[in-house]
């Protein structure tokens, strides 16, 4: 029996294979009042292959303005309403985000149920280090902004994760490549799926060998980590005097370290890391941190 109160029921769903669904997930499905769907042509097929009839409406980049403060108000007032996305977890590169944040800002119910994602999932199948990795989303369309952000990138400890168009594959790969060099990656499509392809190796030999290829399917790029050599040097003094400057500026924990790592180019891991090293030796930023 559904719970009393309404809420959101955030549903991973499979980004290939139809079996790779919940039984969490399912139910869910079953049980709300109403399924908000990125695609409902997509959505269609799961539920038909489960015999779930709950009702579908669209819910997507071009009308959540418009139906973004009705679902919430629904929710307010008791429904029980699904969320999902046209593959993986709604939220992540996808519209899903907007609904999820109206409703915490509303201080209605949001329960998030897990299942497939082609992050995990490309990033395993690459074969790169896992000890840390960076999701960009996709790459800007420019040349120039593009550049830019892999840049930012380039000391980075962590495999680089980011989502692709199969047309623009082989060209963003030659960027990563130009900007990147000698980096070993990856290329992940179409998973889970009858004709899934991991391609491993050097950047620039995998651009080559994709320059002439048609892709078909959803694409994941992945970039290993840089040589040890090329890491940057964190400056731990630098970053521990921001943080303290924030912090009596009035800023909140969470905000202070997201802001220190976005401008020192800092990962946000190693932020946390030093101001707990300090918070060991007694100084003052880490009781705030």
């Amino acid at each position: 029996m559904r719970e009393s109160g309404g809420r959101l029921s955030v549903c991973a769903t499979p980004i290939g294979n139809l079996g790779d669904v919940t039984l969490r997930v399912l139910d869910a499905l079953r049980e709300a009042d109403l399924i908000a769907a990125e695609d409902t042509r997509i959505t269609r097929r799961l539920l038909a292959r489960h015999a779930i009839e709950t009702p579908l409406e669209p819910y997507h980049a071009h009308n959540l303005e418009r139906r973004t403060p009705v679902l919430v108000e629904r929710i307010a007032g008791g429904a029980h309403i699904a969320l999902v996305s046209d593959a993986g977890t709604p939220g992540v590169s996808d519209p899903g985000a907007h609904l999820v944040d109206a409703c915490l800002a509303a201080g209605v119910e949001v329960d998030v149920l897990p299942g497939a994602s082609a992050i995990i999932t490309a990033l395993v199948a690459s074969g790169l280090p896992t000890h840390a990795f960076y999701f960009g989303g996709f790459l800007p369309r420019k040349a120039g902004e593009r550049r830019s952000r892999l840049e930012a990138l380039r000391h980075l400890d962590a495999t680089l994760v980011f989502y692709e168009s199969p047309r623009r594959t082989a060209g963003t790969l030659e960027a990563i490549a130009e900007v990147l060099p000698g980096r070993d990656a990856a290329m992940a499509r179409e998973l889970t799926k009858l004709h899934e392809e991991v391609v491993r190796g050097p950047v620039a030999e995998i651009a080559a060998a994709l320059a002439d290829r048609e892709l078909k399917g959803e694409v994941v790029l992945l970039v290993g980590p840089p040589p040890r050599g090329e890491r940057a040097v964190v400056d731990s003094d630098a970053v521990r005097a921001r943080l303290q400057d924030l912090l009596d500026g009035g800023q909140s924990r969470s905000a202070a370290v997201k802001q220190v790592a976005a401008e020192l180019g800092v990962p946000r891991n190693d932020v946390y890391r030093i101001a707990l090293g300090a918070q060991d030796r007694g100084e003052d930023p880490p009781t705030s941190v």
